[in-house]
């Protein structure tokens, strides 16, 4: 598109986690613009970053957060590497149990950016990641950019769920959609760059589902889903025998996490639905699962069938959207609880 002069004013990179979404925004935007020494460091003035924030007890009770207020911590992890997760993102800004999200007041911020000449004469690139987290009032404004968008300016939205953006602003931009990264590729870079053997690098590339970052956490012993499988293993051996004491015990010690962390768990226990529910077919190539997770699995798939699988996905499905539209997570996961007892039940 550069080569041939048809750069589109907005364009949607779309793709999973661990896709390389960002890493190939940032790569474009620097061919748009003049090198320079700032640019290696993503400080050109001409490069500006949107992203979602949160509101710290420091700031005054009218502020709404800006991507500025934590440019720092931002140029520190995306120079650092450009593959992140919000959970990443999240501790370097240290959110406790605030939801991230895109201010009215950053899409104003960002209009006065885009308003001023170009420094060097070229293009002006804007990134915004995540733009599915945008409040009602920053997507409004930010769609009066696109139907009205600043000379030589180029808006790069990177996105995990593009289904949850405005219509009208989907159908103002060029939708580019990233696949998961080929299995092979990130087992020759767990090889290569981290120095595993053919074996390990072969299981954790198929484990990871063509996500980098999803390889790399594997490596890590402590990472999340150990304890998300900790807290699994809890909630189905509890209502397995019906222990509404210990469960009203677990649904307390969950809505102690913040709701990033409860939406990520979630999901994962969504995804531990499905594997357990393939697991009962015995056909290994269709499992996606960790030694700890098939460990787990080899006793306890028998519960998860045709019987209980759909309603239970969509137990969890609904639990997910109630903590996003901040529901008292207490309810929430006692009910959740209580609700398996009578699913695991059924056959």
């Amino acid at each position: 598109m550069a080569r041939e002069n048809r750069v589109p004013h907005a364009m949607l990179f779309c793709g999973p986690t661990g896709s390389g979404k960002m890493a190939l925004a940032i790569a474009f935007a620097c061919h748009l613009l003049p090198d320079s020494p700032l640019l290696k460091k993503l400080q050109h003035p001409d490069l500006h970053f949107t992203y979602p924030t949160i509101k710290l007890p420091s700031m005054g009770a009218e502020h709404q957060p800006v991507s500025d207020d934590f440019a720092a911590e931002w140029n520190q992890m995306v120079t650092q590497d450009p593959y992140f997760t919000m959970d990443q993102w999240m501790t370097a800004m240290g959110a406790a149990n605030q939801q991230a999200i895109i201010t009215g007041a950053e899409s104003d911020e960002l209009s006065r950016k885009l308003s001023l000449k170009s420094s060097q004469g070229g293009y002006k690139v804007s990134i915004i990641w995540l733009p599915e987290r945008m409040n009602q009032t920053s997507a409004n404004k930010l769609l009066k950019l696109l139907e009205e968008p600043p000379q030589q300016t180029v808006f790069i939205m990177v996105s995990e769920a593009p289904e949850q953006l405005l219509d009208t602003i989907r159908s103002r931009t060029q939708r580019i959609d990233i696949r998961p990264i080929d299995t092979e590729a990130i087992k020759q870079a767990l090889i290569h760059q981290r120095g595993l053997e053919e074996a390990d690098a072969n299981r954790i590339a198929r484990l990871s589902n063509g996500s980098w970052q999803n390889a790399l956490s594997t490596l890590d012993a402590a990472n999340e889903n150990n304890q998300f499988l900790d807290y699994y293993k809890m909630l189905m051996r509890l209502a397995y025998t019906r222990n509404i004491r210990d469960l009203k015990k677990w649904s307390e010690n969950i809505a102690a996490l913040g709701r990033e962390k409860q939406k990520r768990m979630l999901s994962y226990f969504n995804r531990q639905v499905r594997e357990n529910f393939m697991n009962n077919f015995g056909i290994e190539e269709l499992n996606y699962m960790t030694i700890e997770e098939s460990e787990f699995s080899k006793k306890f798939s028998r519960f998860i069938n045709e019987a209980n699988v759909v309603e239970i996905s969509e137990l969890l499905t609904k639990a997910e959207r109630d903590i996003g539209q901040n529901a008292n997570a207490k309810v929430v996961f006692f009910d959740l609880a209580l609700q398996m007892i009578v699913l695991l039940i059924r056959k």
